[in-house]
């Protein structure tokens, strides 16, 4: 019977462990054409092509980062939407512990460390037309915000698929509207 209630205890802590934030998970489901990776420690350090031990040491409090790609225009995604985001975040006990500028990107950060549970951090990027989160399950020293997104953003593989994903985004907003000339050029023939 022991054994039995410390294996039902183990599952639901490491269900709590796992845990990314509800608001990340319900911007996901709203967002449905999002671009969502998960990256877990040993996927982090596979970024580090150069073995720079300043970014193991970055990473080391990661066990778990979720990165998802919302493209803001998809869904006329307005400056409210961003105040309402961070509200839910505070909701679910994230303390906002900076706000800054990087490469011409404003970065938010939160942390949520309530008693009890595995500490987590979301990071906020946001620009004119994409807002990037990166919701931690862990810790990142804040000062080293900025270099995570970059590798992250401009590693070769992820970099890529981030690129495809805007690319591909930007193709079909250009494709729909050469379509509606089509169409239209197709009525007046008739």
């Amino acid at each position: 019977m022991r054994k039995i209630l410390f294996l039902i205890a183990l599952v639901i802590c490491s269900n709590e462990l796992s845990a990314q934030a509800k608001t990340t998970e319900a911007l996901q489901a709203h967002f449905d054409k999002s671009l969502a990776l998960y990256f877990y420690k040993n996927t982090l350090r596979m970024l580090n092509q150069q073995e720079n031990k300043e970014f193991d040491d970055m990473i080391k409090n990661i066990s778990k980062l979720k990165f998802l790609m919302v493209d803001k225009n998809s869904k006329d995604f307005k400056t409210s939407d961003y105040k309402k985001l961070t509200q839910d975040y505070q909701r679910e006990h994230f303390e906002s512990i900076m706000t800054s500028r990087y490469q011409g990107r404003n970065f938010d950060v939160f942390f949520n460390d309530t008693k009890g549970s595995t500490p987590g951090t979301v990071v906020l990027v946001n620009d004119s037309s994409n807002l990037f989160i990166l919701d931690i399950v862990g810790t990142i020293d804040v000062s080293k915000v900025g270099s995570l997104f970059s590798t992250i953003d401009e590693s070769s593989d992820i970099g890529k698929k981030i690129r495809d994903f805007v690319d591909h985004k930007d193709h079909k907003r250009s494709r729909f509207d050469h379509d509606d000339d089509d169409d239209d050029k197709k009525k007046s023939d008739h």
